[in-house]
């Protein structure tokens, strides 16, 4: 599948998700990038916006499974991974999966888990698989983890820590739809009987492996490389910042800004793709000083501010066959 082909199978896989939720179209792109760029994806957002539908709704498309963990503060870990049932028939332990077993999971509420069960997802997320009594069982592939947290209650919650909210590609947010998208909500839900919208699917096994293997044939230029690098090393260096970006996170957004150009139908990355996803695969990474935070300083301006600062270099390649404009709206 070219970057063209790829283009128009991204495009008619968001415009199915959008039949059914009204969210920003840079929002189901980035989340679409976090996908193909082969990572998780972290929604934080207030209840009611749409993001236990905008998980489902993309399994579906994808025609992949799907499995919902409501995340509680006593659950465990095997309520996560499985456990061994003893099997009276065979007189033997069964391994039983547990819903992490599915290509599409959402994790609901992450952050209402405790330490140790939030750890045995993320330890999925990382290996691609699950160890239960010394015995390792790989998970479905593709595995897309897209976790959600609610900024409003923290009151009983266990916030993630900033090295496990690295092992997410991109975190963003789903937002509120401005007034348009409110009465297209309900214009939606008048022309319907049934409470909540359904898509269909449009993607086959085949489809779902050339849309994640195609960012890896994107060309990247060494200037562009390089600007990556400097957008990355430059969080480290800002006196708002305590802890900046790591070296995961610079490969993440080379690997993320691949993944948007391939969905923008181009063979390469223009320092637009990188622009495009930085804060959604940076800021969430931020680890910002104590007077920064008491100052009110968003971890997404700092990164705005790093964007603006850092020269933008000329990409004069031409991908063949090529004809999108590189341009973030593409």
């Amino acid at each position: 599948m070219d970057a063209t082909a790829v283009r128009a199978q991204c495009t008619t896989l968001l415009e199915e998700v959008s039949r059914a939720v009204v969210v920003d179209d840079e929002v189901l792109r980035t989340v679409l990038a976090g996908f193909q760029a082969g990572g998780h994806v972290l929604l934080e957002d207030a209840p009611g916006t749409g993001k236990t539908l905008t998980a489902r709704c993309f399994a579906t498309a994808l025609g992949l499974s799907y499995s919902r963990i409501q995340f509680t503060p006593d659950l465990l870990p095997s309520d996560v991974t499985g456990t061994h049932v003893y099997e009276e028939t065979d007189g033997d332990f069964e391994f039983q999966p547990g819903p992490v077993f599915a290509n599409v999971v959402l994790a609901d509420e992450i952050n209402r888990a405790s330490p140790k069960t939030q750890a045995a997802l993320l330890e999925a997320m990382e290996e691609g698989q699950v160890t239960v009594d010394g015995e390792t069982h790989p998970l479905p592939e593709p595995f897309f983890v897209i976790a959600t947290q609610n900024p409003v209650e923290q009151e009983g919650t266990f916030p993630l820590p900033e090295a496990q909210k690295d092992r997410f590609v991109v975190k963003t947010s789903l937002g509120f739809p401005g007034m348009e998208g409110e009465l297209e909500l309900i214009d939606r839900r008048a022309s319907r009987t049934s409470q909540t919208p359904a898509v269909e699917p449009v993607c086959d096994e085949a489809d779902v492996r050339q849309l994640r293997a195609a960012p890896e044939s994107v060309h990247v230029e060494d200037d562009v490389r390089r600007y990556i690098a400097t957008l990355t090393r430059a969080t480290r260096s800002d006196d708002r910042v305590d802890g900046g970006v790591s070296p995961r996170g610079t490969q993440r957004l080379f690997e993320a800004a691949r993944a948007v150009a391939v969905g923008n139908g181009r063979e390469y990355v223009t320092p637009e793709d990188v622009k495009f996803v930085a804060e959604s695969v940076l800021a969430h990474r931020l680890v910002l000083t104590a007077d920064a935070r008491v100052d009110g300083v968003e971890k997404a301006d700092v990164v705005a501010d790093i964007t603006e600062e850092t020269q933008v270099p000329t990409v004069n390649y031409t991908a063949p066959g090529s004809t999108a404009a590189p341009n973030r709206a593409d």
